[in-house]
């Protein structure tokens, strides 16, 4: 689905979040939409890494 979305695409979602938030706005936003992406990376890393003990645990 967000494959479809070209240059134009993006650029037409950053002028609408842009008019709605204001330019004052954004570098919170990003920063939040960064911190967030940072914690769910984090999370993932830790699952895998817990499912992979699991599973050599269970081999022994």
């Amino acid at each position: 689905m967000l494959q479809n979305v070209g240059f134009p695409g993006l650029m037409m979602i950053l002028v609408v979040v842009l008019i709605i938030f204001g330019p004052s706005k954004l570098p919170e936003l990003g920063r939040a939409v960064g911190r967030t992406l940072h914690e769910f990376k984090t999370s993932a890393k830790e699952l895998v890494s817990d499912t992979r003990e699991d599973v050599t645990d269970n081999k022994s």
